[in-house]
């Protein structure tokens, strides 16, 4: 799906500036930015480099300005913020922008037409950046003036006097390290000449920063200006990377990147305009950690590898698209991350150890080493590695471990103690927390009931009788237990949670999960009232809301300081991720009959491609409408839910 925009909307400043592009590089860096060039966030970077992979980002180039001088008339391309004005304002010469593989601008004036295109390389901290002048009366000259932003990628840069303000330039190539904790920056720019001009430039304005009550202002350094004579039909190849690339070419580099991505659309079960942009939107999130292990981003800007978000992204990002050796990559990797039974919450960006506090993110590893196996049949693995795993999962939960997470004498699963967040519903300020959902969670329980008969099912497939039968009989037993403690009659739905006598009847779309896991909970006439509920009251073109409107805890809206934001999170916000679970429940519910809705469903979130995060779907959304969206731009298991249920609930493949 070849996305595009003609000029009517880059040449609109607030319609170019809220739409954003996003390279990744598979070490979990990026290059971002928004159409117009003009950077809203202090995520945003031509070059952010992680130096750790996936952590340890940096910001290195910030940005790489352009003017194009004709005769003697000069036009620059870029766009800045400062304190009550933009400029320069060079997206009024930007004609069009599209994306399928890259980025793309085309930007004219005066009879000029040059062509931009930006590339991040797979595995390497390198970006490339190609301008292909497509029409000229003459040669022009193009000036590129880099703007450095060396530090943290959650920090902001000011003015000082440690940065290191000479480099050096030899042969079109400068080389500089700003600062002895950062990585060395080169910029390849071929038969350029260098104007060294050593200089800070002060109060870059992001807006989205300032939106979320956060430091919103920025000096930038220059060290000096690249100019470049270019004929008409000429071209220039930029790369910028924490590698030198002496002898290496940035147009060759972006042909072996494209050839790449079109080898993952090649390994799709189906091609379709979504599923293809899915699949390209999916490789975004796959990336290293350390030198032989693979991860999930959870999604972008901002966030790194999370246990739930992988497991639960996993089949979609993974299994859907062949890339079966990745997903076995990365639940090896997280198989040898397990402490007393859990699974890791969160690998922290400074290299400390791992959080483990999450009940869910254990219980979904289940879920998608049952989906691994059915796209893989990789029984070798499953049986001699994962099953000792599963099998101490098990018995940790049985008896107890972190977070007094451990099955009742009920046989259903309790978690948490006050002043911790272990579902997905996590938002806490301070000693806040936002849900508390300590006791009997339904989704939790839902997972625990599944993580049950997969093992069962395992442990029949791999000739292990008694604990098959053993573990048949507890999810059976369980599963009757479930329905007389969360049914509520008087809403037709599920209870979210209960703690001893208190049963909480807020309507979220937790007790979905009854229905679209491998192994539904509800007879046929309870999960259709479940099914009606959550669609009458939580459904949205984007998403499913976290709380009905009709609760009195319900924020209809997500934004401003931290606060503000995360007591909305998951108090109505809408979260995309959901539809996927939403599709595979009516087609468990419905059968057939119900494949048509769920592909209305998902087409109607194909608009949602070109807004936000361009060729991608974001984390949140506004509960009220019109669902601005919110969060990350690019969001993993909101990719991952909607490619899967995509290719499986609609298209019924594998």
């Amino acid at each position: 799906m070849a996305i595009s925009f003609n000029s009517a909307i880059t040449q609109n400043f607030e319609e170019a500036t809220k739409r954003e592009w996003l390279e990744t590089n598979g070490l979990g860096g990026w290059a971002s930015s928004t159409l117009a060039g003009l950077h809203t966030r202090r995520y945003h970077g031509l070059l952010v480099a992680a130096t750790k992979p996936p952590v340890g980002r940096v910001v290195l180039l910030s940005k790489l300005d352009e003017s194009i001088l004709v005769g003697d008339q000069r036009f620059d391309l870029g766009a800045n913020r400062y304190p009550n004005a933009v400029s320069p304002n060079g997206y009024v010469h930007l004609r069009s922008f599209s994306k399928k593989m890259f980025p793309l601008f085309e930007y004219e004036a005066e009879g000029v037409v040059l062509r931009k295109t930006i590339a991040a390389i797979h595995d390497e901290n390198t970006t490339v950046v190609l301008y292909e002048l497509l029409e000229a009366p003459s040669s022009i000259t193009l000036d590129l003036l880099p703007l450095l932003s060396p530090r943290d990628y959650h920090s902001l840069s000011h003015a000082n006097d440690a940065i290191r303000s000479e480099g050096t330039f030899t042969d079109g190539m400068f080389r500089v390290q700003s600062y002895d904790n950062m990585p060395e920056l080169f910029v390849s720019i071929p038969h350029s000449e260098f104007t060294p001009k050593p200089e800070w430039y002060y109060n870059f304005e992001y807006l989205l920063e300032q939106y979320r009550g956060l430091d919103y202002r920025e000096d930038l350094f220059s060290h000096g200006t690249f100019t470049v004579q270019l004929k008409p039909g000429g071209k220039l190849g930029v790369i910028i990377s924490t590698d030198n690339p002496t002898g290496r070419d940035a147009f060759s580099l972006a042909d072996k990147e494209m050839h790449r991505r079109e080898r993952l659309l090649d390994a799709l079960p189906f091609r379709d305009e979504m599923s293809e942009t899915l699949a390209l939107a999916a490789d975004q999130f796959i990336v290293k950690r350390g030198e032989d292990q693979n991860t999930l981003i959870a999604g972008y800007h901002w966030f790194t590898d999370w246990g739930r978000d992988t497991m639960i992204a996993l089949p979609g990002i993974c299994l859907v698209t062949g890339r079966y050796h990745d997903a076995k990559n990365i639940l090896r990797a997280f198989a040898q991350s397990v402490s007393q039974g859990m699974l890791p919450n969160r690998f922290p960006d400074g290299g400390e150890e791992p959080e483990y506090n999450t009940v869910d993110a254990t219980l979904w590893f289940f879920v998608a080493i049952y989906k691994y196996l059915h796209y893989t049949h990789d029984d070798a693995f499953i049986r001699d590695e994962l099953m000792p795993i599963l099998r101490d999962i098990i018995s940790w939960h049985d008896r107890g471990t972190r977070y007094n997470i451990h099955v009742d004498t009920d046989g259903l699963l309790y978690a948490g103690e006050p002043g911790v967040q272990l579902t997905w519903m996590d938002a806490k300020v301070g000693n806040w927390v936002v849900t508390p959902r300590q006791g009997k969670a339904v989704e939790i329980n839902a997972l625990w009931f599944n993580a049950l008969k997969i093992y069962s099912e395992l442990a029949s497939r791999y000739e292990l009788s008694q604990e098959a039968t053993l573990f048949a009989r507890r999810a059976e037993a369980l599963k009757q237990k479930f329905d007389e403690v969360f049914w509520n009659e008087d809403t037709g739905a599920l209870y979210d949670y209960v703690d001893g006598e208190y049963k909480d009847a807020a309507i979220r779309p937790n007790q979905l999960f009854a229905l679209s896991l491998p192994f539904p909970l509800l007879e046929k006439s309870k999960a259709e009232k479940v099914l009606r509920v959550v669609e009458e009251k939580l459904y949205t073109s984007v998403g499913l809301r976290s709380l009905s409107p009709d609760d009195p805890a319900y924020r209809g809206s997500y934004g401003g300081d931290q606060l503000s934001r995360e007591s909305a999170y998951h108090q109505g916000t809408v979260w995309s991720w959901l539809l996927g679970p939403l599709c595979s429940a009516i087609v468990n519910v419905e059968g057939d009959s119900g494949r048509k809705r769920t592909r209305d469903i998902l087409e109607i979130m194909v608009p949602h491609f070109m807004d936000a995060g361009v060729g991608t779907v974001s984390e949140i959304f506004d509960g009220n409408t019109p669902h601005t969206s919110r969060g990350c731009i690019a969001q993993a298991w909101s990719v991952g839910e909607l490619l899967r249920a995509h290719v499986e609930d609609v298209e019924q493949r594998p």
